[in-house]
């Protein structure tokens, strides 16, 4: 070999074995020294900049909104990852078969009802949804889990009937909506989806006792680590939102009914609020119509900020950009359906 890579690998070869590779080694170590300190530098330019631009309650509102999304996502999003796993690694796929329909489409609304047993929010849905397609789930009833479970768990519609006292048709309006949204939506992706669309995540395989706990301690290991990133890319930006919507914009739309069922819509994917605790946020804007809080609760658990940003993460963009606008105007369109009914 020759030029410098062939210069290079002759002075390794001159070196002892455990040698081999320092230089290398070295050289990467300073270039990464040197990232570091360009980002540092414009990191403290930026702040110098941003600064006197920047009103301090905006930005403890951003932090607040932001922590607070993390902080109440985080338990749930460990739960799922740590269920998604025991899923991969304990549960035989044989077992999925004997529980869910063999043909997908009765497999569907079979998935949906399981949906109503799992306690968590949106966070947790999402590796869950991905551990049941790696074992052999068909992707339409691991999509109408994933869609159903935060919206329709015992915690959720607990919650709902407290943050509404007296009013049981907001309980069973969301449950009735929630599941029908889900269950269009896995017969939709059954009739129009296409496989090259979905990223089936994979898992390892695994044999005996110790290999099942390798391949659980794997799979937490890597889905904590993906979906802990797309988590704050999600709360990131809710928190943005939240923070730049000026709320006399929100009390101005109140009155026009087609108007503040769109709003709402909008604001419950903006917010990004955990599925256990949007009840007592919809209770609050009693400016607006029974239809449009209904609207509020069946779209939040669905289709967030954070939840687009794992579904992308998890599954692929090719998949996010399809299944999300489907899972919107599916839940719009129900929920102003059910909500003409309650009112």
């Amino acid at each position: 070999m020759t030029g410098r890579t062939g210069l290079r690998v002759a002075e390794e070869e001159l070196l002892p074995p455990a040698e081999w590779g320092r230089g290398r080694g070295a050289a990467s170590g300073t270039r990464a020294a040197l990232a570091f300190g360009a980002l540092a530098a414009a990191l403290v330019l930026g702040r110098s900049w941003a600064a006197p631009r920047i009103d301090a309650r905006a930005l403890d509102a951003w932090a607040t909104i932001f922590v607070a999304v993390c902080v109440q996502a985080l338990p749930f999003l460990v739960f799922g990852v740590a269920l998604s796993a025991a899923i991969t690694a304990f549960v035989p796929a044989s077992v999925w078969r004997r529980v869910l329909p063999r043909r997908p489409g009765a497999a569907v609304p079979v998935a949906g009802a399981m949906g109503a047993v799992l306690p968590g929010c949106e966070c947790a849905s999402v590796p869950v949804a991905g551990g049941l397609m790696a074992r052999g789930v068909a992707p339409a009833a691991a999509l109408t889990f994933l869609l159903a479970a935060p919206a329709i768990n015992p915690i959720v519609l607990v919650a709902t009937a407290v943050a509404f006292p007296g009013r049981p048709e907001m309980v069973a309006g969301r449950f009735a909506a929630s599941l029908l949204v889900a269950v269009l939506a896995g017969w939709t992706w059954l009739l129009l989806g296409r496989r090259e669309w979905l990223r089936v995540p994979s898992r390892p395989h695994a044999h005996g006792a110790a290999g099942r706990l390798d391949a659980f301690r794997q799979a937490m290991r890597h889905d904590i680590m993906h979906a802990g990133g797309f988590l704050v890319v999600g709360a990131a930006a809710a928190a943005t939102i939240n923070a730049a919507v000026p709320s006399q914009w929100v009390s101005s739309a109140a009155g026009n009914a087609v108007v503040s069922v769109l709003l709402l819509a909008v604001l419950a994917v903006l917010m990004s609020i955990c599925s256990e605790a949007d009840a007592f946020v919809a209770a609050s804007l009693s400016q607006f119509s029974t239809t449009a809080r209904l609207t509020f609760l069946v779209v939040g658990p669905m289709v967030d900020l954070k939840l687009i940003a794992l579904q992308a993460g998890f599954f692929g963009r090719s998949f996010a950009v399809r299944f999300v606008p489907l899972t919107f105007c599916l839940a719009v369109g129900v929920s102003a359906l059910v909500g003409g009914l309650l009112s």
